[in-house]
């Protein structure tokens, strides 16, 4: 196992800057994963921390030890790329033992080692196969079994499972956190896909243009985002946002929104004037909460044990509702609902979180 540094680390290609001043301490044996919409440098990142790319400026540092001048075949790092990248002509035993064979260790090493990956990644009866003759799954689980034969003191995941279907998805996230559990080896993960990043991480950094917008556990990015960007890009449903003006109220700050009742909120912690007020979906009580307001429904997701609504208000505004599927709606419905003040997150002019002393405790 182990940690990684990132002191000022930047890129550019020309004139552009792809990453700028970028600093970050990944912890011995964490699931780190770097999530962002297309273009934000997540797998620059992981490209440069593999030794793929070199950097502009800065240094990485892996266990203490700067790498900037190693390559990649140094490192000490297994890759997991999109494309599995597996030898077609060579069995799926030999795909696994190939990296070992280049290090020229013992047959007896190889064999065992093959052996261990292959039962912890059920892939046992595969052995003897040809890529050709595996699906989707089977592919990427020998993909990753070659990482693991070689016991890196990191794994780096480039979207490895964005060729897989839905389903398949949502199996490999169990497989890969489970692995993760087995193993205890540090794991650096990119994907765009903010539900992957939300299941499978121990913390998650959030890039946007080359910068850090916000590290955390999935919980803290969910309920309390720094910025107005982590807030839109965390959570799905999407989370609702509303314009409303904050000032000074009798008891703490009055919020006033288009369409709902005003309120206040008690302890903001600086003097704002034009906020954004989001609420997450499931935070809406209906016939309930403190704050309410009157909606038609314009579409109905039905998802088994939950509900979406899409809702329109007087003034054309549109809000979204997550509920429980037990209860009928339908499209035209007239609908009252609401919310409570605690339940809010509010961000000022520049999109940067506005603390305030009465918002629900993390859980």
């Amino acid at each position: 196992m182990a940690g990684l540094t990132l002191r000022n680390v930047s890129k550019t290609y020309g004139a552009v800057n792809v990453m700028e001043g970028l600093d970050l301490d990944i912890v011995d044996g964490e699931f780190l994963v770097l999530v962002g919409p297309s273009g934000c440098g997540k797998s620059t990142l992981l490209r440069m921390i593999a030794g793929l790319e070199e950097i502009t400026d800065g240094t990485i540092a892996i266990e203490n030890t700067i790498v900037n001048d190693l390559p990649a075949s140094k490192r000490e790092l297994a890759m997991v790329f999109q494309s599995y990248a597996l030898y077609p002509h060579m069995s799926v035993r030999k795909n696994l033992a190939f990296g070992l064979q280049n290090m020229k260790l013992p047959k007896a090493e190889i064999d065992k080692r093959v052996a261990e990956v292959a039962s912890v990644l059920q892939i046992e009866p595969l052995l003897d196969r040809k890529p050709r003759q595996l699906s989707g799954g089977q592919k990427q689980r020998v993909a990753i079994g070659r990482s693991i034969v070689r016991e890196p003191k990191l794994f780096l995941f480039d979207e490895p499972l964005s060729n897989l279907d839905a389903e398949l998805r949502v199996q490999m996230r169990v497989e890969l956190a489970s692995l993760y559990t087995k193993l205890g080896t540090t794991m650096i993960y990119v994907t765009h896909d903010q539900i992957e990043a939300m299941t499978m991480a121990s913390r998650i950094v959030v890039l946007r243009k080359g910068k850090i917008e916000q590290v955390g556990t999935p919980q803290e990015l969910y309920t309390r985002p720094e910025n107005l960007f982590v807030a839109g890009f965390i959570g799905s449903p999407k989370i609702n946002m509303f314009d409303a003006k904050a000032t000074k109220g009798a008891r703490g700050i009055h919020i006033a929104m288009p369409d709902f009742n005003d309120f206040e909120i008690d302890g903001l912690e600086r003097t704002v004037d034009d906020v954004t007020v989001c609420i997450r979906p499931e935070c809406f009580i209906i016939n309930g909460g403190s704050v309410q307001v009157e909606a038609t429904v314009e579409l109905v997701e039905y998802l088994g044990s939950e509900v979406l609504l899409h809702t329109r208000l007087g003034s054309g505004a549109k809000v979204l509702l997550q509920t429980s599927g037990r209860d009928g709606f339908a499209k035209g419905q007239k609908l009252s609902f609401g919310f409570e003040p605690g339940d809010v997150h509010v961000f000022d002019h520049n999109g940067d979180r506005v603390p305030y002393s009465g918002e629900k405790a993390l859980a």
